[in-house]
């Protein structure tokens, strides 16, 4: 049976998935999410979304209804719990430069699901499945074959691939027999939602995001839409805290309060384990089915987002007949170490922070910095973004002006790899009228040419050129760099031939 025409399957309606299938929407591929619930989720989990993961959110068509039930924040700080005094703040506003959303975002994800799936219904009808267990599935040469438990009986499926997005325990990954690497911590988190007034009746004057650092007890302080948010560490082999016992924990923390309403708690298992594979044939695993890394400076949900951005632009080239099958095996390679060697390490070092075990209390706004807009992919991989940009590297937003207004090069490359020609647009330099499936090539230039408006776009002050040089930047649909050389009469052929190297139609 050929089912390589079908939809692609992702399993498990929660962030990671619904951002997937987003994705995939945007590309143009058919999908059907399955989830095995009657409803979302309604557990008090994540809560704040970085600002890489709100560049993917506007690529996928989606951060419009997210910000408006957000609450927005330009402030991480960090407070010593013992004398109640600041040690330093992000501010957000640094990465003006670099991007147009210099914030993040504080949601949770109980909230954040019913906006995601909203959007989804509005842009594919029907795609969200409840009630739909996934029991088993097979592969075969041509597509997956899925068996799914619903209120109507056992039914079948068939599907080009299937996606994991169905968490921890994923069902998926024990079908798979894919092992995970990494351990679990003693040690286990307890948060809590409480209904109090910091700002008027009770002022604190605390920033929005607050990580208090102590060596016997640390505490992290979200400001949520509608709530405050408290987490805290519980110490190992202690009962799970009753709603009254973490109220007053946190009136530990904040002092009296003339009103507080518990609304929600959760106690979770604190990991850094990482799936040994992410791929089996036409099987892929995401978020939490391929890593459950510890959600300390919200490395849990957004993590996952970067693998929701990196794998639905390789299915639909892959698809569509514009890239051969190894494409999709840079999907393993890129994320699995930012994931082990990025979220992890950094989680790890986190702890470190909190617990007062490390003196690098500086060294943590760097490395929060760093999280906000993601890592160097590839080869190269590194968390460092200091230095000229290079392969692998997400690309910074800048702005540029088209025919009629202004542009930003992360829309450049919204569905296309795009080549940025960055050089005199008054020499008139050559590119070819049409080229390979999905690539695009552009003259950017400080001068306007306008004979070449229908390529070319207007860049006042040469601030793209500023950063690149004399140089051709071959850019991804995910805004990473793919390659980058220097600007010759010829760039158009070479940078041609190294996109057909990229998606692996060429030698």
């Amino acid at each position: 049976m050929n089912t390589s025409d079908g939809p692609v399957a992702v399993i498990g309606a929660g962030p990671v998935g619904l951002i997937t299938a987003l994705g995939l929407v945007a590309h143009g591929v058919p999908v059907v999410v399955f989830e095995a619930g009657a409803d979302l989720s309604s557990d008090t989990k994540a809560g704040t979304v970085l600002t890489r993961t709100l560049e993917v959110l506007d690529r996928y068509d989606a951060l419009g209804p997210v910000l408006e039930a957000s609450l927005r924040l330009d402030e991480i700080g960090e407070v010593d719990r013992a004398t109640g005094t600041s040690t330093g703040s992000v501010l957000t506003s640094a990465l003006a430069g670099e991007t147009r959303f210099p914030f993040v975002v504080n949601v949770p994800q109980h909230e954040l699901e019913p906006v995601l799936a909203s959007v989804l219904e509005e842009r594919a009808p029907g795609t969200v499945r409840m009630r739909h267990r996934l029991v088993d599935f097979s592969q075969h040469d041509d597509g997956v074959t899925l068996r799914l438990s619903t209120p109507d009986g056992i039914v079948a499926f068939e599907a080009s691939h299937v996606l994991a997005c169905d968490g921890g325990r994923s069902t998926v990954r024990e079908r798979l027999g894919v092992e995970v690497e990494g351990h679990t911590l003693e040690q286990r988190y307890a948060l809590v939602d409480l209904v109090c007034d910091l700002d008027v009746r009770n002022p604190r004057d605390y920033p929005y995001l607050a990580y208090f650092g102590d060596r016997e007890e640390w505490m992290v302080l979200v400001r949520q839409p509608h709530c405050w948010r408290f987490v805290f560490p519980l110490t190992p082999g202690r009962d799970a805290p009753s709603p009254d016992e973490l109220r007053d924990k946190a009136r530990h923390f904040i002092g009296e309060v003339d009103s507080v309403e518990v609304l929600g708690s959760n106690v979770y298992t604190v990991h850094h384990r990482v799936a040994s594979r992410w791929r089996d044939g036409r099987v892929f695993l995401l978020g939490d089915a391929a890593h459950l890394i510890t959600p300390m400076w919200a490395l849990g949900l957004n993590t996952g987002v970067l693998d929701a951005s990196n794998l639905p632009w390789r299915l639909a080239w892959v698809l569509r007949g514009w890239a051969g099958e190894k494409l999709l095996e840079g999907y393993e390679a890129e994320q699995k170490p930012v994931a082990v060697h990025g979220s992890g390490a950094m989680a790890e070092a986190a702890r470190a922070v909190m617990d007062r075990r490390s003196d690098s209390v500086a060294g943590w706004r760097d490395a929060m910095t760093r999280t906000l807009l993601g890592v160097r992919l590839g080869a190269d991989w590194s968390m460092t973004r200091s230095g000229p940009p290079q392969a692998g590297d997400r690309i910074p937003d800048l702005r540029v002006f088209g025919r009629r207004g202004p542009v930003h090069l992360h829309e450049l490359c919204r569905d296309s790899f795009v080549a940025l020609h960055l050089t005199d647009a008054r020499r008139r330099p050559f590119l070819p009228a049409d080229g390979p499936p999905g690539l695009k090539q552009v003259v950017v230039s400080r001068w306007d040419a306008p004979d070449l408006r229908s390529r070319a776009y207007f860049d006042p002050g040469d601030t793209v050129r500023e950063r690149f040089g004399d140089t051709v930047v071959l850019v991804r649909p995910d805004a990473h760099i793919a390659h980058i050389e220097p600007w010759t009469a010829a760039s158009w052929r070479s940078v041609q031939d190294r996109y057909l190297r990229e998606v692996h139609l060429a030698g």
